[in-house]
């Protein structure tokens, strides 16, 4: 089997060989019981305390990992813990007289068939619980938990997918790529694996033909991977070698192109802790701060202190740069008991985001005070925008909230084809917009980015993607042709901040159809900037016009790679 193809998610070049997960815990016997002369409550008591030893597991991995790997662990910790899954398997025990092992099972299946069924990013969850469902079963038993290899010398992870547990705690100095069979290109696996910059590539299919210790060549850059290693795939992995040895710098200032175009290069930020890394990186601000981590796990909104408090905390870091505020992202998908009263049908097309503000305007209302709060106390430019906006008149309700507080300038996310196609008019009600492109690819292609299944589909490569960006980029221009139009209403920016701003080729595309800023993982700025300077503007548009030209998303990323020699001097 000599080359298996998957879905490129963070690029590299590397030769090594493959090493298999660990397999998961053997589910217990369904006929797994407890002998009638054994206490049944005795038995149900080992399971908070081995739920217990779980969680603390996963704290102190917790404690090595930073940013948003640090709060998907500490979440996983909470899971471990639920007092739902606890109680539900203590009953199985009490009343079936199930053994510790198989109710914790049982329960945890129940669980993970709940969160399925309300599909999104619900359905993501899922594979978190049966993760800590494994390692009470693992601590029941006095059993190892699944997990990364222990071996000494460095190795490609090959997996069906990894639980956040598994994937915040990778070591890049022992891993040097990670493939997976299942998982999309917006998993948990894939998000983690670009914010520690490992090369990897999801929904790799057939994967699991390369038995352990096979020597495999992997470009991650173009999703393969092969077990016909030859001299010029060593070439290859040694210049991507060479340069994590010598790794490229961003200097701040943003990128300029060969011809002196500038474009922005912000960060993408989940609190006070990432914001060090952003600054570190030399990011020129923030182009999106996601405010939600701060909701999760609560039954109550926090108040306006706690959020302005949180706020200040990455504002005071970027005095006189700009932070891109976007309004808690949330909702049936992301569940949070004083949102949304209960599951829903469809939760990607349900209450989420922007629409919870409808029927619980006091959330929204006390997010921008406190955004007010610590804004009105900081050096930061701060800009706000709401998530998940669809009419036109969602816009201006969103733009009056704000300038009542004073808060400018005001913007949108455009996710939906709907804000894309009339960007024009969404755009002369706000003062600017960003593109999420994993929501708007998700969308377009009406493909549930969680699905492994349908990952070929969520890729920001696909040109009805690409012509919807173009649609939203020729809206802002639009707004300031018409005759009558003055300064407040011309020259409204459009920025991406979704995952496709970090991948260095799609965003000479981006700039070449009008983006403006760039805003992705502090790890992408040194290579997207090295990238950029290679080309001019005039270049950037002849290759955007490449990639709408495209017939499909794979003939639409080599047009644009193949006019980007730069890319293969890099080892990307």
């Amino acid at each position: 089997m000599p080359q298996v193809t998957g879905v490129a998610v963070s690029p590299g070049r590397v030769v090594g060989t493959i090493r298999a997960m660990a397999p998961p815990v053997a589910e217990p016997s369904a006929w797994e019981r407890i002998p009638r002369s054994s206490d049944a409550v005795t038995e149900s008591e080992r399971i908070p305390a081995a739920a217990a030893s779980a969680a603390r597991a996963l704290a102190r991995r917790a404690e090595r990992a930073t940013g948003e790997a640090r709060t998907l662990l500490e979440v996983t910790a909470q899971m471990a813990v639920d007092p739902s899954l606890i109680q539900a398997a203590q009953e199985l025990v009490i009343t079936g007289r199930l053994s510790a092992a198989r109710a914790v099972w049982e329960a945890g299946d129940q669980v993970a068939r709940m969160l399925e069924e309300l599909g999104g990013d619900m359905a993501q969850r899922a594979a978190d619980v049966r993760d800590v469902r494994g390692r009470i079963v693992a601590e029941l038993r006095g059993e190892q938990p699944p997990g990364i290899p222990e071996v000494e010398e460095p190795f490609i992870l090959t997996a069906v997918d990894l639980a956040p547990a598994d994937t915040a705690t990778l070591d890049p100095d022992r891993v040097l790529a990670l493939v997976t069979s299942d998982g999309g290109p917006q998993s948990h696996t894939a998000i983690l694996a670009r914010h520690l910059g490992l090369p990897a590539v999801v929904a790799a299919r057939g994967i699991h033909a390369f038995p352990d210790g096979t020597e495999v060549f992997v470009d991650a850059g173009a999703g393969t991977i092969t077990d016909e290693v030859i001299e010029d795939h060593r070439r290859r992995a040694a210049a991507w070698a060479g340069l994590q040895n010598h790794p490229l710098v961003h200097g701040g200032g943003g990128a300029s192109l060969a011809d002196g175009t500038a474009v922005q290069l912000l960060a993408n930020i989940g609190g006070a802790q990432d914001a060090l890394v952003a600054e570190a990186a030399h990011a020129d601000g923030v182009g999106l701060f996601r405010t939600e981590f701060l909701f999760l796990d609560r039954e109550s909104a926090p108040g306006v202190q706690e959020q302005a408090e949180a706020s200040g905390a990455v504002f005071s870091r970027f005095p006189g740069r700009k932070v891109v505020v976007r309004t808690l992202d949330a909702g049936a998908d992301k569940p949070l008991p004083f949102l949304v009263a209960g599951p829903e049908p469809n939760p990607a097309l349900g209450v989420r985001a922007y629409r919870t503000s409808w029927e619980r305007p006091s959330v929204l209302t006390d997010q921008l005070d406190a955004i007010a709060v610590a804004a009105a106390a900081a050096q930061a430019e701060v800009w706000v925008m709401a998530p998940m906006i669809s009419t036109v008149e969602d816009t201006e309700d969103f733009v009056a909230l704000c300038r009542a507080r004073g808060l400018g300038p005001a913007g949108i996310m455009v996710e939906t084809p709907s804000a894309a196609i009339t960007a024009d008019r969404h755009l002369a009600a706000c003062d600017f917009a960003s593109i999420g492109t994993n929501d708007l690819t998700q969308y377009t292609m009406a493909a549930d980015r969680q699905l492994g299944a349908l990952a070929h589909l969520n890729t920001p490569w696909q040109p009805a993607v690409l012509a919807l960006v173009r649609s939203t980029c020729e809206g802002a221009r639009r707004v300031g042709e018409g005759p009558t139009v003055d300064s407040a209403v011309a020259d409204k920016p459009v920025g991406v901040c979704g995952e496709a701003a970090g991948d260095p080729a799609l965003a000479v595309v981006l700039g070449g159809l009008g983006v403006s800023s760039l805003s992705m993982a502090p790890r992408s700025l040194p290579l997207v900037a090295a990238v950029l300077a290679s080309v001019t503007m005039e270049q950037a548009k002849e290759l955007a016009a490449r990639a709408l030209a495209a017939r499909t998303a794979a003939e639409c990323r080599d047009a644009v790679r193949a006019g980007l020699p730069i890319l293969g001097d890099l080892g990307i």
